[in-house]
């Protein structure tokens, strides 16, 4: 007699998650010793990537549209960042646009969150090579802190949902959390890499703009049916499931960038 199937607990996906915070790390890893040509070229592939993912949720039958929609976003990042003038960041909106000239579901969704996507590989890019790997390292840390934390206190301490309708399994219990943990980890890198202190303020509010682009892209899948952006990362989803969080966070810091200076750790190059 076969045994029936153990119940689901509230652990039940530690092991997916944490692998999924371990891949992040090791590619941010990479990321960071590398530097340079390296690491911009695995910036354009991974945007190119989230792309074809973003629209092929959007516009499922369309496979070859999509791939063109993903390799023409690697391409045309490398264009705004080998030839800046005489566009500026203009060029970035391309995809965009061509994404809403085929037939798809959402196109106002699906505008906004290319052009962040776009946008998001371009100050991924120019924050390694202005103030360098501890920044990245920082950002990084930041979200991978308040996406464990927020997790464990979640799981542990439960409580009333942060945005039910959008993301179902997210508390306050546990965003809270995390934005505690990005502020810890705000104050290692003032303690250890003589950052300014308002980078413990900074931190939560990264780790905040982290979730939000984490709900952003489970609200796409809900609307679109989906439980992963992909499959292309075997048990852990997309591309784009993994660097969620971390578009929504590099936004936000170019975003605050523009406002006023940023109290980011720096390092050479």
């Amino acid at each position: 007699m076969s045994r029936p199937p153990k119940p689901k607990g509230r652990w039940n996906d530690l092991r997916r998650r944490m692998g999924s915070a371990a891949i992040m790390l090791a590619i941010g890893g990479v990321e960071i010793w590398l530097g340079g040509m390296t690491f911009a070229i695995l910036v354009l592939i991974l945007t190119g990537v989230m792309m074809w993912e973003l629209a092929r949720m959007t516009a499922p039958g369309k496979v070859m549209a999509n791939i063109g929609l993903g390799l023409m976003a690697t391409a045309v990042l490398y264009g705004v960042l080998a030839y800046p003038e005489p566009l500026g960041l203009l060029p970035l909106l391309v995809p965009s646009l061509a994404g809403i000239a085929v037939p798809r579901r959402d196109k106002p969704i699906y505008f906004v969150y290319a052009a962040g996507l776009m946008l998001a590989g371009f100050a991924l890019i120019e924050l390694r090579a202005g103030p360098g790997t501890l920044a990245i390292l920082w950002l990084i840390a930041v979200v991978v802190a308040s996406d464990v934390m927020g997790y464990f206190a979640g799981r542990s301490l439960g409580g009333p949902k942060f945005w039910p309708r959008v993301s179902p399994n997210k508390t306050w219990s546990g965003t809270i959390a995390g934005w505690l943990g990005a502020a810890i980890v705000g104050l290692g890198f003032v303690l250890l890499a003589d950052a300014g202190w308002g980078l413990i303020v900074l931190s939560p509010f990264i780790a905040l703009a982290g979730q939000l682009g984490d709900i952003a892209e489970s609200w796409i899948k809900r609307r679109s049916e989906v439980k992963d952006s992909s499959s292309l990362i075997p048990g852990h989803g997309g591309v784009l499931d993994r660097f969620d969080a971390l578009t929504g966070a590099v936004l936000a810091v170019l975003a605050l960038s523009l406002a006023w200076p940023l109290p980011l750790p720096e390092m050479g190059n």
